[in-house]
């Protein structure tokens, strides 16, 4: 009596990557890095330019609880945010997931553990030769076992039991964003996916019950974009996996893609109210002065972990004193200063390579 393999119960398997699709120079300058050891190596990864300028992972699991407990659903959830100067929105669809246990459904907006499991395959992506660009079907995504993932997030300090990994993966392959921009002039644009625009496992057994079956994640569009445009920057992944707070890693990120001139004497400044509308994580303060406090938190987090050499701020007051904004001052600490000329010359590596590509294939052939 044979075996029959069980799919994931997903509702869109990926076709499975040629062998081609794992090789060719956009892969190659993803997983290039510049660094003096491999020990250095390990702790880089890469951060994308418009898509980890998307906030996506804004709601809590307490939050939700919250919504489920007072409408018994979890709404459409609407964003506005810029990104370098243009106004977009997001609106995001959760996740309904069925617990094969109750057989009850529940409904999930992608949230901090989503955020940790997506960094933690785009470093496998970009460490090991799991990942695939498929430029003729222009998708790309990462082959990996439930094993490599979980013992990735272990080593970050971010331990996570294989069903709270499957949840994870399931609620970033099913819920929906879209991302709309107008142009102030009655022009509109949008673009709506998935997280993960795919998802596959294949075991002889229960995923749940297999840590060493092979699944494909498909990454967004906009991740492909990005690999293809080379709009993404080395940074300090083992640092930023290590901060507490889900604010400071989102600090860490945008001060990765925007703090490119960064040096001991060259501050860069940053507002309270800029950081409450572009991340959305700190809507849930019901009072502004908590939420200040919280991203003074944040950004007292940076200075230990030696991103920031220090930090200084100015409140904004209106009328009858009260805060209208906050002013911050930020000052690079030496070693995100050294990251930042590394991404800086790693980058400019990776565009002249592409160029040069660029002009070998367009240049006329000798007969």
């Amino acid at each position: 009596m044979t075996k029959t393999k069980k799919a994931a119960d997903l509702d869109k398997p990926v076709v499975p990557p040629s062998e081609a699709d794992f090789k060719g120079q956009q892969l190659d300058l993803f997983r290039s890095f510049l660094c003096n050891s491999e020990d250095e190596r390990a702790r880089l990864s890469n951060t994308f330019d418009l898509w980890d300028s998307v906030p996506r992972y804004a709601v809590s699991r307490q939050q939700m609880d919250k919504i489920r407990k007072a409408k018994g659903f979890l709404d459409l959830q609407q964003v506005e945010f810029q990104y370098r100067g243009t106004t977009l929105k997001t609106i995001i669809q959760a996740a309904r997931v069925l617990d094969e246990k109750t057989g009850m459904s529940k409904d999930y907006y992608p949230s901090a553990t989503e955020e940790l499991i997506e960094d933690a395959l785009r470093k496998i992506a970009a460490d090991q030769q799991n990942a695939f660009f498929d430029r003729p079907n222009f998708r790309s995504g990462v082959v990996f076992t439930l094993y490599m993932l979980r013992e990735e997030l272990k080593k970050r300090g971010h331990t996570r039991s294989y069903q709270e990994i499957i949840l994870s993966l399931q609620i970033l392959a099913r819920s929906t964003i879209e991302i709309r921009t107008t142009d102030g002039k009655g022009g509109e644009a949008f673009a709506v996916s998935s997280y993960f625009s795919g998802l596959s496992a294949v075991t002889k057994g229960r995923l749940a019950e297999d840590p060493h079956a092979k699944w494909i994640v498909q990454f967004h569009p906009l991740v492909t974009q990005e690999i293809d445009a080379l709009t993404y920057r080395q940074f300090n992944y083992a640092q930023m996996m290590s901060h507490r707070t889900q604010l400071a890693r989102w600090l860490h990120k945008q001060l990765s893609l925007k703090f490119t001139f960064a040096s001991l004497i060259t501050p860069f400044e940053m507002r309270y109210r800029t950081v409450r509308r572009d991340s959305a994580l700190l809507d849930s303060y019901g009072r502004e002065r908590k939420a200040i406090e919280a991203l003074d938190a944040a950004l007292d987090e940076l200075v230990t972990a030696r991103v920031l050499g220090k930090f200084e701020k100015k409140s904004l007051l209106g009328l009858r004193g009260k805060v209208e904004d906050v002013v911050y001052t930020l000052f690079a600490s030496s070693e995100f200063s050294h990251d930042m000329k590394a991404a800086n010359k790693r980058k400019q590596i990776a565009e002249e390579r592409q160029t040069e590509t660029g002009k070998l294939s367009t240049a006329p052939k000798n007969r």
